[in-house]
C-alpha cells in the first residue's frame, strides 16, 4: 500500500491550490453575500470562473480513469487530494465541474447510460452548461433502507408514468438544473433488490412540481438548495430508463462508492481549513494575559484535531486505493468506515474551532458554521451512520468467524 501520489496528481494538486489562491479565496465573502441575498440566482462571476478552470485543464477531474474517453484519466487515489483542496470552500467544486450531485449523475450516465442518453444529458453536464439533481429520498418512508422507496414507475405503452414524492433533492433550485435522475419501483412484487429502477426526467416535464426548498440549520444552501418535489402522473419515454428495469439498486450502489470518496475528501478539506483557522485565531487572540495558543487545553484541542484529520485522510485514501485495485464491491467495508468516520470527525474538529473562535465562530464571518452544518448533514446523506455501522459490524463478524473456521 503506497499513498505516494503520482507526479500527475502532485502537479494537479499545485494547480488547484494556485487556482484557489488566485480566484476562489479572494471572492469567497463576495460570493457568499451574493447568494444569501439572491437565493436562487447564480453568482454572476461563476461562468467566468468555470471558463478559467476549463482553460487550465482543471475540469471534470473526478471521472475515474476506467470510464474510457469520457475521463481525464485519474484514479480515485489521484483525484482524492484534489477533492480535499476543493472542499476548503464548499462551493468551489462547482467551478471545476466536480460538484455533487452532478458528479454522481455524470458517473451514472457515463457507466450506465446509452449513447442517446449520453448525447442528450451527459455531454451538456460535462460541459457545465446544465446542472442536475438526484431524486431518491422520500418523506413518507425511512429512506435509509432504499428498498422502502414508494415512488411508482409504471409502464404505459411507450411511456413510463411516475407518481411519488421526494425530498432532500439537492440541486433542484439551481437556475441551470435541467434534469433529474429519479429512483422508484417498477415491480413491487420482484425480489427485494430488483424492484427499483432509475429513469431520466427532464425538470420541465408536466407533473413535476417543486413544493418547497428545505432549510438546513436555518439556511437554504443557495443557489442549489435541497427540495421537496411532487411527481404526479409524470410521463417520460421508455427510452429514458437507465440500464433496465430492476437495475436501480445496482446503479445506486455503483453511484455511491466513488461519491463517498469525493464527499469524505471534501470533508477532510473542510476540517483541514478549520484547523488552520483554529491555529491562526489562537495565535492572534489574548486572554488572561496570554495568547490563546499557549493554554494547554487549546494545544490539546489542536493536537487531537490534527490526529483525527490525518486518521480520516489515510483511511479515505486507503478506500480510494481499494476501489482502484478491487472495485467498489471489494472496497465496501472501507467505504462504510470512511462514511462513519469522516463526517463525525469534521463535526468534532469544527466544533473545537468554533469554541476557540468564540462568538465569531458561529456567525458568517468564518466558514465554520457552514462546515458544521454540511458535515452534520452528511452523517445522514448517502446512508446514515447507523446503516453503515450495522453493515460493517455484520461483515466484520462474518469475516472473523470465517477466518477462525479456516484456521481450525
Amino acid at each position: 500500500m503506497d499513498f505516494e501520489f503520482t507526479d500527475k496528481s502532485k502537479e494537479l494538486q499545485k494547480r488547484v491550490r494556485d487556482f484557489m489562491d488566485q480566484h476562489i479565496y479572494p471572492i469567497e465573502d463576495e460570493y457568499n453575500t451574493y447568494v444569501e441575498e439572491n437565493l436562487w440566482k447564480e453568482y454572476p462571476g461563476m461562468e467566468a470562473l468555470k471558463e478559467k478552470a476549463r482553460s487550465q485543464g482543471l475540469w471534470n477531474l473526478f471521472l475515474p480513469k476506467d470510464y474510457g474517453d469520457l475521463s481525464p484519466g485519474l484514479t480515485n487515489l489521484e483525484y482524492a487530494p484534489l477533492a480535499q483542496e476543493m472542499g476548503k470552500v464548499p462551493w468551489a467544486s462547482e467551478v471545476f465541474n466536480c460538484s455533487a450531485p452532478d458528479t454522481g449523475n455524470m458517473e451514472v450516465l457515463s457507466k450506465y447510460g446509452n449513447a442517446e442518453q449520453q448525447a442528450e444529458w451527459l455531454t451538456p453536464l460535462q460541459e457545465g452548461k446544465i446542472r442536475s439533481a438526484f431524486l431518491m429520498t422520500e418523506p413518507r418512508v425511512a429512506s435509509s433502507d432504499a428498498t422502502n422507496i414508494e415512488t411508482s414507475i409504471v409502464r404505459d405503452g411507450d411511456e413510463y408514468v411516475i407518481n411519488g414524492r421526494k425530498w432532500w433533492s439537492s440541486g433542484v433550485m439551481h437556475p441551470r438544473c435541467n434534469v433529474y435522475i429519479v429512483m422508484g419501483k417498477t415491480d413491487p412484487g420482484a425480489q427485494r433488490h430488483e424492484q427499483q429502477s432509475m429513469v431520466i426526467v427532464p425538470a420541465d416535464t408536466p407533473g413535476v412540481k417543486v413544493l418547497r426548498p428545505l432549510s438546513v440549520f436555518g439556511t437554504f444552501d443557495p443557489p442549489h438548495g435541497h427540495c421537496e418535489v411532487d411527481l404526479k402522473d409524470v410521463r417520460v419515454p421508455v427510452s429514458n430508463l437507465l440500464l433496465g428495469e430492476g437495475r436501480g439498486f445496482e446503479i445506486a450502489q455503483g453511484r455511491l462508492g466513488p461519491g463517498r470518496i469525493h464527499h469524505c475528501m471534501r470533508l477532510i478539506g473542510m476540517a483541514t481549513r478549520a484547523l488552520e483557522l483554529m491555529c491562526q485565531r489562537s495565535a492572534e487572540r489574548e486572554a488572561f494575559g496570554r495568547l490563546i495558543k499557549d493554554f494547554s487545553s487549546v494545544r490539546q484541542e489542536i493536537a487531537i484535531s490534527r490526529c483525527e484529520i490525518e486518521q480520516a485522510r489515510l483511511l479515505t485514501l486507503s478506500a480510494a486505493d481499494k476501489i482502484d485495485q478491487h472495485g467498489i464491491k471489494g472496497a465496501k467495508d472501507l467505504i462504510a468506515m470512511i462514511k462513519i468516520v469522516a463526517p463525525k470527525m469534521v463535526c468534532d474538529v469544527t466544533d473545537r474551532a468554533i469554541q476557540i473562535h468564540g462568538g465569531m465562530g458561529v456567525c458568517s464571518d468564518t466558514p465554520l458554521a457552514g462546515f458544521y452544518a454540511g458535515a452534520r448533514t452528511l452523517r445522514l446523506a448517502d446512508g446514515p451512520d447507523e446503516v453503515h455501522m450495522y453493515q460493517l459490524g455484520r461483515n466484520t463478524v462474518k469475516q472473523v468467524l470465517a477466518a477462525r473456521a479456516e484456521s481450525v
